[in-house]
């Protein structure tokens, strides 16, 4: 059985749901940024009451059209803050969004249980050791430094494995592992650092990936997040992305009914709802 923090997922689970908690300023979605203890706080009850599996906390936006790069220590603070505040007020398993060890080293030592590595450990050299160290559960995005050329879906199934592969000589279990297929995350150019860069329109791509998620997630559990990004705005016609809470959500529905196992949104309470609907109706009918 695949247990993301303690939580089972995959398999015959219910669709699970983890909260967006950004304490960075620069972050893309400015609805779902936090940086007092009293708005952390808030958001993170709120989360919990409309029935949260996670929170996940990012101390860095990873936005691709964004100059997001902040330093390490200044992510470090911002995680280290927001993790004692929902660990005071909330009994959800916490997820860090890093892809930096020093980063991640500091949530293991506060005893968080889940590191969302969007490099799918190949950013950060030493990312290795310390995973290897704590063990955690690992959230892996599909990624590469080098420019991915090819047939989308096969060359997201090979990123995932090369990760997967990392994760097994860190000695995480496939048990712990979930898998990311990267949506937003794979552009012909961008001004930020964390991003695949691909030849071909990124808006097909995102498209097709999202169609052909049961043959991406295999044996592995897979998360998607789609709420409020580039590419609900590109086909909406949407700028702002305070504007796509509809797009997000049937975004989010489609995403269910192919196969993902957990949605990772801002939007809890609305995508609580939906992941519900959608998970009856992508049940096999029963004969008349």
């Amino acid at each position: 059985m695949n247990k993301l923090g303690g939580v089972p997922v995959g398999g015959n689970n219910p669709v699970r749901v983890m909260g967006i908690l950004n304490t960075s300023p620069e972050s893309f979605f400015k609805k779902s940024i936090k940086t007092s203890k009293r708005h952390i706080s808030d958001a993170v009850k709120e989360m919990e009451s409309a029935g949260a599996d996670f929170v996940d906390i990012g101390g860095m936006s990873t936005a691709p059209y964004l100059l997001n790069l902040v330093s390490e220590r200044t992510e470090s603070d911002r995680v280290q803050d927001a993790i004692k505040v929902v660990q005071n007020v909330s009994n959800l398993p916490i997820s860090i969004d890093t892809c930096r060890a020093s980063v991640a080293k500091m949530a293991l030592e506060n005893r968080v249980e889940i590191i969302n590595d969007i490099s799918g450990l190949k950013y950060d050299p030493k990312m290795i050791d310390i995973i290897s160290r704590y063990t955690p559960s690992m959230i892996l995005c599909a990624f590469d430094s080098k420019t991915v050329t090819g047939n989308h879906v096969t060359a997201t199934k090979k990123l995932l494995r090369q990760s997967l592969s990392l994760a097994k000589k860190a000695n995480i279990p496939s048990s712990r592992v979930v898998l990311d297929p990267a949506i937003g995350f794979f552009r012909r150019s961008g001004k930020g650092s964390f991003f695949t860069k691909i030849t071909t329109d990124w808006l097909e791509r995102d498209l097709l990936i999202l169609q052909n998620l049961r043959s991406i997630k295999k044996e592995s559990p897979i998360l998607v997040s789609v709420s409020n990004k580039s590419f609900i705005g590109k086909l909406l016609g949407k700028e702002n992305p305070s504007d796509r809470l509809f797009g997000s959500i049937a975004a989010e529905v489609f995403s269910v009914i192919h196969g993902a196992d957990i949605i990772r949104t801002h939007n809890v309470s609305q995508t609580m709802d939906a992941v519900k609907i959608a998970s009856r109706l992508s049940k096999s009918p029963k004969r008349l």
